[in-house]
C-alpha cells in the first residue's frame, strides 16, 4: 500500500438529536481494500453518505490525497475521484450498457456531442481490465445482478475513479459470481484503486479486506489488520455487549416474562417466493407469542413479511392461518383473515400524512364504521378517540393531520389502522425505527400489551437488543431461508449474529 486517499478525522454528525456518527476516523490507502463493518444502525451508511458528499458532517475533517476538503457534496466527490457501488446500482432501462456508461460521464458536459464508436471501444477495454466479457450494445435491462454490478465498477473506472465505496455489492449474487466479483476488487486494488468495502458477510471480509474498521453504535471502536482477527474477535467486537436490565432504555432492556401461548395462529410450511429470494420457509407463531425476526441487510425479512401479507405472493408452501390453509394471493385476503402488517417505512406505506388521525385509523376497516355504504362520521371519531386513549397518542385533536405528529406518534397511528382490523397476527416491521427513546418505550410497552391479549406477533427489528428483550422466540434469516430458531433464554447477541453471518453458534 502507499500513500492516503482519503482520511477522515472526528467526523460526527447528528439527525434529530439522535447521534449517527461519534467522532469517527478512517483512513485509507491507495493499493488497500479496507472493510467496513457493524451491525445494522451502527453508522455505517452515514459514514459513506459523508464520504460521498451527500451528508455534511456537523463535526471533523475530509482530506482526499493530502488536500483538506472544506464542504464536501456529491459533485465535488465525483470530481475528486470518489465513487460508490450500491447494492442495487441503477441503471436506464431501454438504454444500451454503453449508453448507461457515457451518461455517467458525458451527462454532466453539457451540448457536448457523444463519440459513440469511442464510447464503444472505451468500454470494451474497461470490461477486458475487470476480466468481463459484456457486449456494449446489450440494453441495460437485460443484464443479471452481477453484470450490473460489473457496469457500475465500469462507470467508475471511466470516471478515473481512485476512491471505490463498495456497499454490501454481493448480497444478491450467488457463490459463484462472488468469487468473480471478488477477483475483480483483487485487480482493482492492483491497479492503485483504494476500496472501501462494507459487507455482512465476514467470509468475505476476511478473503479481500487488508484491513477492517469496526463500528459500533455511531463510534469506530477499533481498525485491524486481517490477520489480527478472527470471526469470534469480530463479531465480539460489533455485538460489545449483553443486554442488562436497566429499566426501559432500549438498548438495555429487560427480558419479558415467558407465558404459556395458545394454539398456532400462523404456520409457514416450506413457504417460498423465488421473485423475491425467500423461501423455502417453516415457522410457527402461536397466540400471545412474539417471534422475533433477526437478519442482516439483504437476508429477506421484509420480502418474507410481504409475502405472508400477499403484497408478493408465494409460489409454493402453504400459508395456514388459525389451522386452515389460506390463499393469500393480495392483501385484502390477508386483512379477511386477520393479518395486519406495520411496514417499515411509515412515511410511504404506514401512513397517509395528509390524511386526518381519524382517516388513518379507519382506512383499513371502513366496513366497521359505515352504514349503507355510507361512512358515520361520528363512529369514526369515536374509533379515532379510542385508539388515541388506549395508545396515547399525543396530539391536539383527532381531526389532526398525521403529518403534523412526531415520529413516535406516527408510528402508533400506523399501529391504530391495524389494530381496528382486530388482527389475530400482527406484523411488525422495524417499528421503532426513527423515533425517540421515550416513544420506544412506549411502543414496547403497546407490543408486550397485544401480545398479552392473544395477537400472535412477528417483529422484525434490526436492534438487536430490541429483539433480544421482547421476542420469546428468534428467527435468525440469512440469504432468504431460516438459519436458525433460538429460544429466548438462549438467544445472546453472539449466537444471533453468528447465525446472521452463517457461523456455528
Amino acid at each position: 500500500m502507499s500513500g492516503a486517499l482519503l482520511t477522515l478525522r472526528g467526523i460526527s454528525k447528528t439527525f434529530a438529536g439522535v447521534h449517527a456518527l461519534r467522532g469517527v476516523s478512517f483512513d485509507l490507502h491507495a493499493g488497500e481494500v479496507h472493510a467496513l463493518v457493524g451491525e445494522n444502525g451502527a453508522g455505517k451508511s452515514t459514514l459513506i453518505r459523508v464520504v460521498t458528499g451527500a451528508e455534511t458532517p456537523d463535526t471533523g475533517t475530509v482530506t482526499v490525497a493530502g488536500h483538506a476538503v472544506p464542504r464536501m457534496d456529491p459533485a465535488t466527490a465525483r470530481s475528486l475521484g470518489i465513487a460508490a457501488i450500491y447494492q442495487h446500482p441503477v441503471l436506464f432501462p431501454g438504454l444500451t450498457v454503453a449508453e448507461n456508461i457515457a451518461l455517467a460521464l458525458e451527462g454532466r458536459r453539457l451540448w457536448r456531442r457523444v463519440d459513440w464508436r469511442a464510447r464503444r471501444s472505451r468500454a470494451i477495454e474497461l470490461f477486458e481490465l475487470v476480466g468481463a466479457a459484456i457486449d456494449p450494445d446489450r440494453d441495460a435491462d437485460t443484464l443479471s445482478m452481477p453484470e450490473r454490478q460489473l457496469v457500475e465498477i465500469v462507470k467508475a473506472l471511466d470516471a478515473n475513479a481512485r476512491v471505490l465505496v463498495m456497499d454490501e455489492p454481493t448480497a444478491s449474487l450467488t457463490d459463484r459470481e462472488i468469487d468473480r466479483l471478488l477477483d475483480v476488487v483483487r485487480r482493482l486494488r492492483a491497479r492503485g484503486a483504494g476500496i472501501i468495502y462494507i459487507s455482512h458477510k465476514l467470509d468475505e471480509v476476511f478473503a479481500i479486506a487488508d484491513r477492517v474498521t469496526v463500528l459500533r453504535d455511531g463510534e469506530s471502536v477499533a481498525t485491524r489488520w486481517r490477520g489480527e482477527l478472527d470471526a469470534a474477535e469480530l463479531v465480539r467486537l460489533m455485538v460489545g455487549r449483553e443486554p442488562v436490565a436497566v429499566g426501559r432504555d432500549p438498548v438495555n432492556l429487560p427480558k419479558r416474562r415467558r407465558t404459556a401461548f395458545d394454539r398456532v395462529a400462523l404456520e409457514l410450511r416450506g413457504v417460498s417466493n423465488r421473485a423475491r429470494g425467500v423461501g423455502p420457509m417453516t415457522l410457527a407463531v402461536r397466540r400471545g407469542e412474539i417471534v422475533g425476526m433477526a437478519g442482516l441487510l439483504g437476508s429477506g425479512r421484509t420480502e418474507l413479511a410481504e409475502t405472508i401479507f400477499g403484497l408478493t405472493p408465494s409460489d409454493a408452501g402453504d400459508i395456514v392461518v388459525n389451522g386452515a390453509a389460506a390463499a393469500i394471493r393480495c392483501p385484502a385476503d390477508a386483512i379477511r383473515l386477520g393479518i395486519g402488517y406495520v411496514p417499515e417505512d411509515r412515511q410511504q406505506h404506514g401512513v397517509i400524512a395528509e390524511m386526518s388521525i381519524v382517516a388513518n385509523t379507519t382506512l383499513n376497516n371502513l366496513a366497521a364504521v359505515s352504514a349503507h355504504g355510507l361512512v358515520d362520521r361520528s363512529a369514526e371519531q369515536r374509533t379515532a378517540a379510542r385508539f388515541v386513549g388506549q395508545l396515547r397518542i399525543k396530539t391536539p385533536s383527532v381531526g389532526a393531520s398525521v403529518g403534523e405528529l412526531s415520529g413516535g406518534n406516527q408510528q402508533k397511528v400506523a399501529l391504530a389502522r391495524w389494530l381496528s382490523i382486530e388482527p389475530a397476527v400482527l406484523i411488525l416491521d422495524e417499528p421503532t425505527q426513527g423515533i425517540d427513546i421515550a416513544a420506544k418505550a412506549e411502543i414496547h410497552d403497546i407490543i408486550e400489551r397485544l401480545a398479552g391479549q392473544g395477537v400472535a406477533i412477528v417483529l422484525i427489528s434490526s436492534e438487536l437488543p430490541e429483539l433480544l428483550a421482547l421476542a420469546d422466540r428468534i428467527a435468525v434469516m440469512r440469504g432468504g431461508a431460516l438459519a436458525g430458531i433460538l429460544e429466548s433464554d438462549a438467544a445472546t447477541p453472539q449466537a444471533v449474529m453468528a447465525l446472521a453471518l452463517g457461523h456455528a453458534a
